[in-house]
């Protein structure tokens, strides 16, 4: 199964034509090299590989060879280097002909420098694994048992397709983590990754966590910070009011791609996680994650009061408000939170987002929308 990725294709060009570098960031394994190397197959430069040793020795007089180079500069797993930052920007103010494509698994935060370094010279492009409009509609539920991560889903099947996941979470924690300079054991944060999937959907409750690990609450918000800067972990911030109701005010914590969530609770194929206690839940983090793949630059919150209203999401697009509730049902209906929700709120609409083909008018203001269909919210 070839699955066409062409609206990041599109980006990546638009981006490079307004910026001297362009950062795609993303997990790894979820496809950034295959992207990179077909669009700089249709341009003319260089690429560098810094997983591969050759790539790394091309690069030990860095300034020599990356300011001989011309057209299209790719520089792959650029968090292996942080030094290469200040080079750059003295390479991009030097000349106006060269283009920057660096790709990176680890967010800004962890990358350090490249926020400051390379300031008002370089735009980011945020990758994830394939979404639901790049496999195609029929794929709906394999990639929510399997996730998007490109070798997970196009296994052979449910077993192989479990096991590379399992595979990926002992090699990225034994690895990956400790290239960013990263020094928390990978048992410890195998556990921490492994309660955070039971908690997946939830508020953020430091305390909780830290009583478990038998470590103070900093250093539990430090394991979050770490999954969430290498791409593995959602926090979902809420949005506040001016209400003179007590809202809640710390993060949701989701696992972004559903196949690891999956992998994490040992759910195997979609029997086993049509079983589980965590099957709402995982169904909510999975359409979230397609709606975060659409929403570009737009934001999106979720709100909750102390009294036990809540909004799944709150999305603000071209000025109107916009609630969604997640439901994994045949025939969703209205609740009382929701009509709580759109008073206090003052959406424009609610949409509840379900599982089926059909989309429908609910009532005044409440639409029941097929995931199949979310491309409308940004309509």
């Amino acid at each position: 199964m070839l699955v066409q990725r062409a609206h990041l294709m599109k980006l990546l060009k638009e981006r490079l034509n307004h910026n001297p570098a362009v950062a795609l960031l993303g997990p790894r394994q979820c496809g950034k090299t295959t992207l990179a190397r077909m669009f700089s197959s249709e341009v003319p430069g260089e690429y560098f590989d810094l997983e591969d040793p050759r790539d790394v020795t091309r690069l030990s007089a860095p300034m020599t060879v990356l300011e001989g180079a011309t057209g299209l500069i790719v520089i792959d797993e650029i968090q292996r280097m942080p030094e290469l930052f200040p080079l750059l920007r003295v390479l991009i103010d030097r000349s106006e002909e060269k283009r920057f494509l660096l790709l990176g698994s680890a967010s800004p935060s962890l990358i350090r420098g490249v926020s400051e370094t390379l300031a008002g010279r370089i735009s980011f492009v945020h990758m994830s694994g394939f979404n639901l409009f790049e496999v195609g509609a029929k794929n709906d539920k394999k990639l929510w048992i399997r996730g998007g991560f490109p070798r997970a889903f196009l296994a052979e099947d449910d077993t192989v397709s479990f096991q590379w996941r399992l595979d990926f979470i002992q090699t990225f924690l034994e690895r990956d983590i400790p290239q960013f300079g990263i020094t928390v054991p990978p048992r410890t944060l195998r556990r921490f990754w492994t309660m955070l999937a039971h908690y997946h959907g939830q508020v953020w409750n430091a305390s909780e966590f830290a009583r478990s690990l038998g470590v103070t609450q900093k250093t539990a918000g430090r394991y979050l910070d770490i999954l969430t800067g290498a791409y593995m972990i959602r926090q979902l911030s809420p949005w506040f009011e001016n209400l003179k109701k007590r809202q809640v005010k710390a993060p949701k914590v989701y696992i972004r791609d559903s196949g690891i969530l999956h992998a994490l609770l040992t759910l195997e194929n979609e029997k086993d996680v049509q079983s589980h206690p965590k099957l709402g839940a995982s169904w909510e983090g999975f359409v979230i994650e397609q709606i975060a793949s659409l929403a570009g630059s737009s934001e999106f919150y979720f709100w909750a009061t102390h009294g036990g209203a809540e909004l799944d999401l709150f999305l603000l697009q071209r000025g109107k408000r916009i609630g969604i509730e997640i439901k994994y049902s045949d025939a969703p209906r209205p609740t009382r939170s929701m009509r709580i929700a759109m008073s206090d709120l003052g959406l424009d609409i609610l949409y509840i987002i379900y599982p089926s083909p059909v989309s429908y008018v609910l009532e005044d203001g409440i639409e029941v929308l097929s995931i199949l269909e979310i491309e409308k919210l940004f309509a």
